[in-house]
């Protein structure tokens, strides 16, 4: 029998603020940080991998939490945990256990360090489960049938938007063509779009030649931070359009600095740029407030995801008319079955998936999310892409891999979340020789 032993954590940052990597106009300078756990299991070299990802300070708070999950699993038998080989999965037990535990949910609820410590934990049991079972993620999620795919969600706060019949409705639909479109992944991949020249901490130089260089790469779209001068922004997108020419679109970010009459006006200000979309112009917490934002700037869509805290949130902005684009993040929600709600309720409303990708590992991690959601939920990849982020992928053991702009599908078993051991020691923190002086 194999049980799980415990959880193995790790404190670990990258001083990406000393290159502005990753800049906007609410995060000056941030640290791109891992708060990184390892589940082991008592079978040697059996183990599953995840992480909660944070900007740097405050990345402990991150991982006391991530500890506080360990009576969940240790001890425990491993089949127990995540159904045994070749049957259906258990995650979702696990996952409605930790969400609907009393003392943790008052904590939240279901949002915060708390809620992303429980995805940390439940995308390591998913990348165990893909790593004992030979497969990558989006391949062992697209394996399941319908009804273990509905049985995997949490429905609780959603049915009057999505009931599990509506659910099983749209998985039935898709199931027909799933096997070519695993061939199609397989082949040709997942189309991408790069925020590497967007920083805003970029100068208009560094920024201009970078648009180019996406260009050249096979990206048709790219994406700028914008927020922090209206002034500045009008000149960056001048710059960047003359790069990329005007067959590329070009996104922008506001990484929600304004308020509500602030977006409607800087929108309405950079509309002759013909923005792909415009991200988190607000809060995405105020859902009335995006609504509004969203029928004023009509016709530039808005698109939200990388804040948004749960699937009760994302319920309400498909309600209320508040997103055109929903952008799904692997590591703020309560892991991979809270992000199967989110891709169910995009497709029950009709409404395309681009995912957040933007810090370390995120690429690595969301790519299996929306791969599986074109092989089995939605079905489309018209009009969606993943978000590319050009750096920090050498840490990994199975890093993502982005050619002439397409996410090449993941072929390693995992969920490519496993860090390398020498980047675990020279990042840690703030012992780790990245760090020491």
């Amino acid at each position: 029998m194999t049980t799980i032993t415990g959880l193995e954590l790790h404190d670990v940052r990258f001083p990406t603020s000393q290159t502005l990597a990753g800049s906007d106009a609410m995060n000056t300078a941030p640290d791109y940080s891992a708060a990184y756990v390892v589940v082991r299991t008592s079978e040697p070299g059996l183990a599953g991998h995840g992480f909660a990802f944070t900007i740097g300070r405050g990345n402990e708070v991150q991982l006391a939490a991530i500890k506080v999950l360990e009576p969940f699993l240790a001890g425990r038998d491993l089949d127990e945990v995540l159904g045994e080989p070749g049957g259906p999965s258990r995650l979702g037990e696990l996952y409605r256990r930790m969400v609907s535990d009393s003392p943790l949910h008052w904590l939240g609820p279901s949002c915060g360090v708390m809620h992303m410590a429980t995805g940390a934990v439940l995308n390591a049991c998913w990348d165990l489960a893909a790593r004992r079972a030979g497969q990558p993620l989006w391949l062992l999620l697209s394996s399941f049938t319908p009804a273990q795919i509905v049985d995997l969600v949490d429905f609780r706060y959603l049915s009057d938007a999505l009931s599990p019949a509506d659910a099983l409705g749209i998985l039935e639909a898709a199931e027909p063509g799933r096997a070519s479109r695993v061939s199609s992944l397989l082949l040709e991949g997942y189309p991408a779009y790069s925020t590497a020249p967007g920083w805003l901490g970029y100068s208009d130089a560094q920024m201009a030649a970078l648009c180019a260089s996406a260009v050249a790469e096979g990206f048709t779209q790219v994406k700028l931070k914008v927020g922090a001068s209206l002034d500045d922004d009008k000149r960056r997108l001048a710059i960047a359009r003359q790069a990329v020419g005007d067959d590329v679109a070009i996104a922008i970010d506001a990484n929600q600095v304004w308020d509500v009459p602030a977006a409607i006006g800087w929108v309405r200000a950079l509309a002759p740029f013909r923005p792909a979309w415009i991200e988190e112009p607000t809060a995405p917490d105020d859902i009335l407030g995006m609504a509004t934002i969203r029928a004023a700037v009509a016709p530039v869509r808005v698109a939200a995801g990388e804040h948004v805290s749960n699937r009760v949130l994302f319920k309400q902005l498909l309600q209320a008319g508040g997103i055109d684009v929903m952008q799904i993040d692997a590591c703020r929600v309560a892991g991979v079955n809270e992000n199967i709600a989110n891709l169910l309720l995009a497709a029950r409303f009709g409404v395309p998936v681009c995912p957040h990708a933007g810090g370390v590992g995120l690429c690595e991690a969301v790519q299996h999310l929306a791969m599986f959601d074109y092989a089995a939920v939605s079905g489309a990849m018209d009009g969606r892409r993943i978000e590319w982020v050009d750096h920090l992928h050498e840490h990994f053991t199975d890093p993502a891999v982005v050619s002439a702009g397409r996410y090449r599908a993941p072929r390693a078993p995992g969920a490519s979340a496993q860090m390398l051991p020498g980047s675990l020691a020279e990042y840690a923190y703030p012992s780790g020789p990245a760090w020491r002086g």
